[in-house]
């Protein structure tokens, strides 16, 4: 499935370069999974992230959030946005409050809706 995924990016590269190319700043876009120990129940790992403040912690001040999903089976999907200096804090916010509860892991992210909702049109136009 990440091969996948990589393969549609890489794909989608050359029409993305043309469109960031208009978007100049130094912002980012990180989805983290929040991937549940299965081992502990919902109220157990409630119970770590209050214990911890976890809360309180992530996301941290200065970012985001474009969306917050449950993916059933695996845990929390979170896709933050923020400038680039803060990464180093989103990263800590997680290492330090949230791994009792989660494992992780950390993707790179665009936004590719916009030309793909562009190829959709062309498409549906030149028929």
């Amino acid at each position: 499935m990440k091969y996948l995924l990589l393969i549609m990016l890489f794909n989608a590269s050359t029409s993305f370069n043309a469109w960031a190319s208009d978007e100049q700043n130094d912002e980012l876009m990180l989805t983290i999974f929040l991937k549940h120990d299965q081992s502990k129940n919902l109220s157990e790992i409630k119970e770590i992230l209050n214990n911890a403040n976890f809360y309180k912690h992530f996301p941290p001040e200065g970012t985001t959030v474009e969306s917050w999903k449950v993916m059933m089976g695996i845990g929390q999907v979170v896709t933050l946005r923020f400038p680039a200096a803060l990464l180093p804090k989103v990263n800590l916010s997680i290492e330090r409050y949230g791994w009792k509860a989660y494992s992780t892991e950390f993707y790179p992210t665009y936004d590719l809706y916009p030309i793909v909702k562009e190829e959709i049109k062309k498409a549906r136009t030149n028929n």
